[in-house]
């Protein structure tokens, strides 16, 4: 029987690892494709280190870009595609000669290790791939850190991306990406070494949020106050889901003045929030809800979608927008069709509005505003009335519900922790966790929303920006000081390089949802415990009492 292994999700079987086909929709066959990329980027990173070191002269910026794509596409639900899997790891082969070539000719000595000596044609990429998955390294713990740092990798990439679209790069990131994965590979750190790379990762990962945060604000504006509307108009539409910016804009821009509305979908919901956005007319606001439940809003929404990132689930055969669902970046599936982008990194929409053109408007699925934009320069110029509040007693405590939301029946967890959570409490969130309790009647505390939205995951920035200026402001020497409860949801691999970052400055007693990492191992678990006071939940009541009575 095929088979492979994958745990890097929350909703992986059993709690334990997918290991016939992934619960996500990949099959065996681009599951191994993407363990035989990894483990190909693994070589390059080997290579590229080494020339680093000897501070030789050579351009790493495109082989910078093929990595931050090789680790984001094998994120969950980004690319189900295994023949564009496969072309990345045959475009990872002509790389890596190009390396060795280099490296031999300039006398840059490297090791011989079978990330860089393994050499096959397409035909050959299956059979190779079922030798170098997760398993191949035996020992429980060092597998866990090592997973655990390239889990971390892949959210942080997939940041580094969104901000290098939008021009902003940073060579110590790239740097040191590709520097994690040539000490996992050499496989020369001890425990304790791989336990400091993990946090070296998460400090590299608030680094890699600022400059995409900046990237994002220098671009488009700081988010604002917003209400988004959730109805709907009588115009064809295009639904536009995922993070990047970048496309949102071009989306638009060729959109204008040709009747069709943009509507955006589950973790692009924060694009309304920024200035420069709001000037088109066309640009209606948010359709539907989180990742999940898109196989019934696509089927309503009527017109065409397109997927700038991760998250997609694989539609059902009888599926009434199959035909209608576009890809790009990173994403993937095989059936949709693929937006290219030419020599000067622009993208042409004119297909997708086309297509618009001739479906009919969008089926109403509810109606009103939902209030977000709380991404940290709105925040702090709210400072000293939220200042004043925790000073009065009128907020008590920060309960911060960021991450991402999934299908699990578990999750409603979160929906019941938020109706509970008594009127002196204020939600910070960022991620899709948010459609568990957004569009709850919470109500405000003396005109501050209880539920403040920072964004997208990625700007999960925004809050520990939020909680390291409230520390500033109550002139605290601990960051854990503050009245602050970390109740997380998680789903996959940025919300990841999310809790490393946390975990970097200094935060602890962080409580995971719903349930805890398979990747974790016990041991690392323990240290995790011991070092941070890292959790998981149980039920609502419980948890309730403990952290906020």
């Amino acid at each position: 029987m095929e088979k492979m292994f994958c745990y890097q999700c929350q909703e992986t079987a059993k709690g334990e690892g997918c290991i016939l086909k992934g619960v996500c929709g990949k099959d065996f066959i681009t599951s191994n494709s993407m363990d035989l990329l990894i483990y190909s980027v693994q070589g390059i990173s080997v290579l590229t280190t080494k020339i680093r070191e000897r501070k030789s002269v050579y351009n790493l910026d495109a082989i910078n870009t093929f990595v931050r794509d090789a680790l984001f596409c094998t994120i969950t639900n980004a690319n189900f595609d295994d023949s564009s899997i496969k072309e990345r790891i045959t475009e990872s082969l002509k790389i890596r000669k190009d390396l060795i070539d280099f490296c031999t000719s300039n006398n840059i000595s490297f090791p011989q290790v079978s990330q860089i000596t393994w050499n096959g044609e397409e035909k050959d990429y299956d059979k190779i791939a079922t030798t170098v998955g997760i398993l191949s390294e035996e020992n429980e713990d060092v597998r866990s850190l090592t997973q655990l740092t390239i889990y971390g990798l892949k959210g942080m990439a997939a940041y580094a991306e969104h901000a290098a679209r939008l021009g902003y790069k940073d060579e110590d990131i790239d740097q040191f990406m590709q520097r994690a994965m040539h000490d996992i590979t050499l496989g020369t750190l001890s425990i304790n070494e791989l336990i400091a790379l993990v946090l070296e990762t998460g400090s590299v990962g608030v680094k890699t949020m600022a400059l995409l945060d900046k990237a994002n604000t220098e671009s488009y504006g700081n988010p604002e106050l917003t209400e988004v509307n959730i109805g709907v108009r009588n115009n064809p539409a295009i639904l536009i889901s995922g993070h990047d910016l970048k496309d949102m804009e071009e989306l638009l821009a060729q959109t204008e003045g040709t009747g069709v509305d943009v509507y955006t979908h589950s973790e692009m919901l924060p694009a309304n929030y920024y200035p420069k956005f709001k000037k088109y007319k066309h640009f209606v606001g948010n359709y539907g809800n989180a990742w999940w439940q898109q196989r019934e809003e696509f089927s309503s929404f009527n017109g065409p979608i397109l997927f700038t990132t991760n998250c997609i689930v694989p539609p059902l055969n009888n599926a009434s927008y199959k035909d209608k669902v576009f890809t790009t970046n990173s994403t993937g599936y095989p059936g949709f069709k693929y937006i290219n982008e030419d020599a000067n990194g622009k993208k042409d929409f004119s297909e997708i509005i086309k297509l618009a053109k001739k479906c009919p408007a969008p089926t109403q699925i509810e109606e009103g505003n939902i209030v977000g934009g709380f991404a940290h320069h709105q925040v702090l110029q709210l400072a000293d009335k939220v200042v004043d509040a925790v000073k009065s007693g009128a907020i008590k405590k920060f309960v911060v519900m960021a991450g991402c939301d999934g299908r699990v029946k578990g999750r409603s967890y979160y929906t019941e922790f938020a109706e509970m959570l008594p009127n002196d409490t204020v939600i910070l969130t960022a991620g899709c966790a948010k459609y568990r309790y957004n569009k709850l009647p919470l109500g405000d505390i003396g005109g501050i929303p209880r539920v403040l939205d920072a964004g997208q995951c990625n700007d999960s920035y925004s809050l520990a920006v939020i909680a390291m200026k409230l520390q500033e402001v109550f002139g605290l020497q601990d960051i854990n000081e503050l009245p602050i409860v970390y109740n997380i949801a998680w789903y996959e691999q940025k919300a990841v390089i999310v809790l490393l970052a946390l975990l970097s400055l200094g935060v602890k007693n962080i409580h995971l949802g719903p349930s805890l990492p398979a990747f974790i191992s016990p041991n690392v678990l323990k240290v995790l415990v011991e070092n941070f006071g890292i959790g998981g939940i149980s039920e609502v009541e419980e948890d309730m009492k403990a952290w906020i009575a």
